[in-house]
């Protein structure tokens, strides 16, 4: 079995990369930018026509959610076209497309998580344009899976955790938000999940009712403040850390304040064991 994975320079495309050897049955062909640019349908066309995958992850994005706001059609391309471009081509070459979302497509308003179903209406640039990138692969190929996920972090990339451990090596003293809540999600679990799926018997002899919108990220819930808090914990940093509201830090994009995602519907079809965020933070 191939698959292609696209953005391998990105934190899940290297989450995959580290847990690829655990599955030797799958040959994985990781492409980065410069191999396979997913604006690019004709580039698309030959890498796939070469490789002949059965699955294409795509986790390619745009994901500088401030920046997003000043460079839109950057954001666009990257995130709404690029996404077309790869479900029009699985779609030629009959390939399983699974597609990276993100809690940014709802506006934070709940009070309860998250569900697949849930009305999505982004706050900002990038929010809007993930899920344009999700309907442009709905309307575009039926076999695809929409992953929407929340706060990734990881030991690859750029990310939350490692700016925390580096503004800690800097300072004596900081400040995190402490009234947006969501749910940390380690990469590594997140690819574990998409390799579950691409295994699962339900991918392989599905019902058209298998396809669709996924929700993933880690159990529990915590605010930014409560995640840096854990981060240094867990690596013995004592460290003057504050808790500030939103409005004490202003940022370009609107977050949303709330961000749970309900994972009831992965769970339930491809049978999938969650850990909490805080047991997957203490391992790396």
């Amino acid at each position: 079995m191939v698959v292609l994975v696209t953005g391998s320079g990105g934190q899940l495309g290297q989450a995959l990369q580290f847990i690829a050897p655990n599955y030797p049955d799958i040959h994985f062909v990781f492409c980065d930018s410069t191999i396979l640019d997913i604006t690019n349908l004709n580039n698309i066309k030959q890498l796939f026509q070469q490789f002949k995958p059965s699955f294409c992850i795509n986790a390619a994005a745009y994901t500088a959610v401030d920046k997003a706001e000043s460079e839109p059609e950057r954001a666009h391309l990257i995130n709404v076209v690029g996404p077309k471009n790869l479900a029009e081509v699985c779609k030629e070459f009959d390939i399983i497309l699974l597609h990276i979302s993100t809690d940014f497509v709802f506006d934070g308003t709940k009070d309860s998580p998250y569900t697949e179903d849930d009305f999505p209406n982004p706050t900002c640039v990038y929010g809007q344009t993930k899920l344009d990138g999700e309907k442009a692969i709905q309307e575009t190929w039926q076999k695809h899976f929409i992953i929407r996920t929340s706060w990734v972090y990881s030991q690859f990339g750029n990310n939350f955790m490692k700016t925390m451990l580096r503004l800690a090596s800097e300072r004596d003293k900081l400040s995190v938000v402490n009234d947006q809540i969501g749910t940390p999600t380690y990469a590594v679990d997140l690819a574990e999940v998409l390799i579950r799926i691409i295994q699962s018997p339900f991918t392989h002899h599905p019902s058209p009712n298998t396809f669709g919108i996924y929700n993933f990220s880690n159990e529990g819930q915590s605010s930014w403040y409560d995640f840096a808090k854990k981060i240094f914990e867990y690596n013995n940093i004592k460290i003057n850390l504050e808790p500030i509201p939103s409005i004490s830090f202003p940022t370009q994009a609107k977050r949303p304040t709330y961000s749970v995602l309900d994972k009831r519907n992965i769970k339930k079809v491809f049978g999938v064991e969650v850990k909490y965020w805080e047991e997957s933070l203490k391992k790396i």
